[in-house]
């Protein structure tokens, strides 16, 4: 019974926590041609494969730009190109592969973008190619995360881009 009461507590906590949070705009993010992408299409099958690469990088350019964006703004991303940090290592017999990563191999994306409120009206719009060719100087590089660099990479574009406008 006490068991029950204590999940009952914390259930309501995270409805509660979720109720509070700040509505955010909407993201679609569209990957074009994506077999002809620099990268991201596990050429020598190692890695975690092409599809959860572009899941992993579709869920990145979400967080990174719907907190920034206004509850009825929406923002159109078309990968043209994707370019991990490194290299894949095919003789690295990981479960997951290996990426060898130095400071000549930095994380690259090319897209457009079209960013609309609710009612049609195009707020900004471009075409783009990021990179950091000193993405490896910064302590965020020692980040565990899945593809790290290319989280950094797009949450300071989405910052230059979205944040503040409000």
């Amino acid at each position: 019974m006490r068991a029950r009461s204590l999940l009952l507590t914390l259930g309501l906590f995270a409805f509660a926590g979720s109720a509070m949070a700040a509505p955010v705009g909407s993201v679609e993010v569209r990957f074009i041609e994506p077999d002809r992408y620099s990268d991201a299409n596990n050429r020598f099958e190692s890695g975690i494969g092409p599809k959860a690469t572009l899941a992993e990088l579709r869920r990145l350019i979400d967080q990174a730009a719907s907190p920034l964006l206004a509850p009825d703004e929406r923002l159109v991303v078309d990968v043209l190109d994707v370019d991990l940090a490194g290299f894949p290592n095919p003789g690295a017999n990981f479960p997951y592969g290996l990426r060898v990563v130095t400071d000549a191999t930095p994380p690259s994306f090319r897209f457009r973008y079209t960013l609309t409120t609710s009612r049609g009206q195009r707020v900004a719009a471009g075409e783009e190619r990021l990179t950091d060719v000193n993405f490896l100087l910064g302590a965020r590089s020692a980040q565990s995360s899945s593809f790290p660099y290319e989280r950094e990479l797009l949450r300071d574009w989405a910052r230059r881009r979205f944040a503040g406008r409000r």
